[in-house]
């Protein structure tokens, strides 16, 4: 799949570095190869130059003229209805959790800790139990073990079988020869 995410104008992009970071501002104007002109007059960022290795783009592009004023802008930004749009993405949702994550105190932590060790013992019951019942059947991992039919019922060993098994003939020894002296 090419490329998409062009710094151009009114390219929406997330602030990485500095007093702005994390704030959602369109690209204005490409001043050069490294500098644009940003503004955000909906996350309160103020029109200025930033580095383009210090924005992360994303996917949204609004539509305004070349070097827009803020109200234009600000105007563009509303109807494109971008909080909405972003808060709809995985991006959003990741960096929500990652801010979660990172506000958790010790006691969290444990509590986590404890409620992940109950959720894996229930799927690993249930994964056993799944398990059990495709082996019994002679399927196991989606591919037949011995044919497609299903194995037979194992038979029981009979008490007279093992009686048998446990006799053992004795096998008589030859008594030794014993060299005679000379």
């Amino acid at each position: 799949m090419p490329f998409t995410r062009f710094v151009e104008t009114g390219r929406v992009a997330k602030c990485a570095v500095g007093k702005y970071k994390g704030r959602l501002v369109c690209i204005v104007n490409v001043i050069d190869q490294n500098r644009v002109l940003i503004d955000g007059p909906t996350s309160g960022v103020p029109r200025q130059q930033y580095a383009v290795n210090h924005l992360h783009l994303t996917k949204f592009r609004v539509r305004f003229p070349h070097t827009a004023r803020t109200r234009v802008v600000r105007d563009a930004l509303e109807k494109f209805d971008l909080r909405k749009k972003f808060e709809e993405t995985r991006w959003y949702e990741r960096s929500v959790a990652k801010a979660k994550r990172f506000s958790m105190n010790d006691f969290d932590r444990f509590k986590l800790r404890i409620a992940r060790r109950e959720r894996n013992r229930i799927v690993s019951r249930q994964y056993q139990k799944m398990k059990k019942v495709v082996v019994s059947n002679g399927m196991l991992f989606g591919k037949p073990r011995k044919g497609t039919k299903p194995l037979p019922p194992k038979r029981e060993k009979k008490p007279e079988d093992a009686a048998k098994k446990k006799k053992k003939k004795k096998v008589e020894k030859a008594p030794k020869k014993v060299a005679a002296k000379k």
